[in-house]
């Protein structure tokens, strides 16, 4: 939708195939701006999890002992709670960041780099901050005093957290830095990235290292059969871990190995969406035609002009004889689309031919809608058009996107029939959407046609009835039961000025789904509703049992002397 388009990250270079086949984006690596000197570590893989939180938690005391912050990643929630639990019985102060705590999420992670400090995050929490080594001393100062009420004494605790955190941020860069750990790889090398690229900005000291095991789901289902039987043939012991770069390298294809996977069913996702998003634009451009009036009247008899084509081809096609054509179903539809009689057209339909009955539907659709538009105002007439034809397109498009995502549901169990998904999804959106054009173009005809002005006394006729009814409202009754006039012949649920919703598509398969059909969706005759006010359901009676039931091996209590499974309780043939 954009003729240039341009972003910014530190970890798309992954990713970077994706960008150039789905976007047609290349990517290009920015040098940093001050050489990167964090010290990422190999990872070390343990033989099961327990063996790995226990290596985790005294990685993290270690660190603490000389004063080094600790940014510990997890994958979950759950894993950086129970990982919070660990610490506690080991008295290890700390912090968890999840999305529990997002409120805090800014603090939190602006203090990680103080000295000696633990913050426990989900590798994807906190970003958009940068962690200062020694702290930051403004949000500091702003939790002691409130910048607003009181600038003064803001300024001076400012100058004061300054001098703590300068003494600090050397006590922290001569620990080594940030420290991130890491405690699971991720699906996806870009949140390994992003996690690591947490620590060592702006030519900081920093250190990075992943604690695996086996039983971790990545390595479970890509990795572990090779690692296990290689730390078998070294002869690993309990809680020794295994470090090498040919486990590096076989997490690294794993990862890759996923990601092409997740590459493709976007890759996928998206061709379907393709399909829908230029029936997108097709309505977009639509409305932005009706919002600022480039479709109007003309566009309006554009529609009656395709309308009567169908009526003429469907009714009294020019390859039939004129004695076999269905007049009387011509007669309704006219009096359906354009609430005109036989006598409006100027001779009987049996004296005209086809391009003569054509000329006449038009031309007597065109006077019916000049007059309209002579008595109630061009200007009024032209607002009704826009505001009902917005009306009915905006609730077609929003049943077709739900007709849409049903088909979509489904269309890939075509596969088993040896079709093609996608070529099926393609053709049979592109009918959906044909037979929702179609209808929309039905319902608008239909209800401009009918349209008229309404009096003041009608509409407090209304008013007044619907008062009278209460809150359960008009919706539910039927009109006759409301004393309104009933709907005048050859007029079909749902095809007023007020209700959008009128009829199917035109299409080959008969009258349930040509012009004249019922509901948008089925085409059937929409059901009707109550025509009392709702009752309200009466609450089951629950059956009490008056005597003690009776076993199945018990004597039947009729007294034949047999077991009440041969006697009264035998089932009975239907």
């Amino acid at each position: 939708m954009y003729e240039k388009l341009a972003g910014m990250t530190g970890t798309a270079d992954t990713e970077a195939g994706e960008f150039s086949q789905i976007y047609d984006l290349d990517v290009v690596v920015v040098p940093t701006n001050e050489p990167m000197i964090r010290d990422d570590r190999s990872d070390l893989v343990y033989r099961t999890a327990p063996e790995k939180w226990n290596a985790v938690v005294e990685e993290i005391q270690d660190c603490q002992k000389h004063g080094q912050p600790v940014l510990v990643g997890t994958v979950s929630i759950e894993n950086s709670e129970m990982l919070s639990r660990l610490l506690k019985r080991n008295r290890v102060q700390h912090v968890v960041l999840n999305a529990k705590y997002h409120e805090r999420e800014a603090s939190i992670v602006a203090q990680a780099g103080r000295r000696g400090a633990v913050t426990i995050a989900t590798n994807m929490a906190g970003r958009g901050t940068d962690i200062v080594l020694g702290g930051n001393p403004e949000q500091m100062a702003q939790a002691e005093v409130d910048r607003d009420k009181d600038p003064e004494g803001f300024a001076q605790a400012l100058e004061r957290y300054k001098k703590l955190c300068a003494a600090e941020r050397e006590e922290v860069v001569a620990a080594g830095g940030v420290h991130i750990l890491g405690t699971e790889r991720h699906e996806s090398r870009r949140i390994d990235n992003q996690l690591r690229g947490r620590s060592g900005r702006q030519g900081d000291p920093g250190s990075s290292r992943f604690y695996l095991s086996l039983q971790d789901d990545l390595m479970r289902i890509f990795a572990s059969d090779r690692v296990q039987a290689l730390m078998k043939r070294l002869g690993m012991e309990e809680g020794v871990p295994i470090e090498a770069g040919m486990v590096n390298r076989a997490i690294e294809r794993a990862q890759t190995q996923v990601e092409g996977r997740n590459f493709e069913i976007r890759k996928n996702l998206l061709e379907y969406d393709d399909v829908m998003n230029k029936q997108r634009e097709a309505i977009y451009e639509l409305r932005r035609d009706i919002l600022v009036g480039r479709e109007g009247r003309d566009y309006v008899m554009k529609i009656a002009s395709d309308v009567v084509d169908y009526l003429i081809e469907r009714h009294c096609p020019t390859k039939l004889d004129p004695r076999d054509w269905k007049l009387e179903e011509m007669r309704s539809e006219i009096r359906t689309f354009f609430d005109l009689e036989e006598a409006d057209l100027g001779a009987p339909l049996d004296e005209l031919g086809t391009e003569e009955l054509q000329d006449a539907i038009l031309s007597a659709a065109e006077r019916s809608y000049s007059e309209k538009e002579e008595t109630h105002g061009a200007e009024a007439l032209r607002a009704a058009e826009r505001h009902h034809m917005l009306r009915v397109v905006d609730t077609a498009w929003k049943d077709h996107l739900l007709a849409l995502d049903h088909l979509k549901e489904g269309i890939g169990l075509r596969g088993y029939g040896q079709r093609d998904p996608k070529n099926e999804y393609k053709r049979e959106s592109y009918e959906l959407f044909t037979e929702m054009k179609e209808r929309t173009e039905d319902t608008i005809i239909k209800d401009l046609f009918r349209l008229r002005p309404v009096s003041a006394e009608e509409i407090a006729e209304l008013e007044r009835r619907r008062r009278a009814l209460g809150p359960q409202g008009m919706s539910f009754r039927h009109p006759s039961a409301l004393g309104l006039p009933a709907a005048p012949a050859g007029t079909q649920p749902g095809a007023g000025p007020g209700m959008p919703g009128g009829m199917p598509g035109r299409g080959p398969s008969g009258p349930a789904s040509g012009r004249t059909g019922g509901s948008p969706s089925t085409g059937f005759p929409p059901p009707q509703g109550p025509t009392g006010p709702p009752q309200r359901p009466q609450k089951p009676t629950t059956f009490v049992r008056q005597q003690a039931k009776v076993g199945r091996n018990a004597p039947c209590p009729c007294g034949s002397g047999k077991k009440y499974k041969k006697c009264h309780g035998a089932p009975v043939a239907v």
